[in-house]
């Protein structure tokens, strides 16, 4: 017997090998869908040399405190009339609040907005104030 013969031999492991390939396989069938994924939108098509159409703001304050378009209405039963009235002309009726108004008074904007059919309406990031 000669000294190499003694020498054992390497030999390949093929388990992590396998291991880390059907990691990256369930991987690549977990993002494969995710990455597919479309979502069609209807994004509309309009004149761009046309003006915008006007819009009225209606602001909350961090004391629940109303403003249309800067000037102050005391209540939700006084903004209602504004808003019919904006809802049968081609306004946009933008509505922003500040960070901590009242989530209820917001809401009660929102809900006096769609009684009064207004069909252009916009929120808007915090206002600034």
């Amino acid at each position: 017997m000669t000294a190499s013969s003694h020498l054992a031999e390497p030999q390949l492991n093929a388990t992590p090998l396998i291991d880390v390939l059907l990691v990256l396989l369930v991987m690549l069938i977990f993002t494969l869908p995710i990455a597919t994924h479309s979502v069609r939108l209807n994004m509309p098509v309009g004149d761009l040399r046309k003006p915008p159409a006007p819009a009225v703001r209606i602001e909350v304050t961090y004391g629940g405190d109303i403003y249309w378009n800067g000037e102050w209405v005391d209540s939700i039963e006084s903004l209602s009339p504004k808003l019919v009235e904006t809802a049968h002309r081609d306004t946009v009726v933008e509505v922003s609040a500040e960070n901590r108004a009242p989530y209820e008074r917001v809401a009660q904007v929102l809900a006096a907005a769609q009684r009064s059919h207004v069909g252009k309406l916009s929120i808007l990031p915090v206002a600034e104030r």
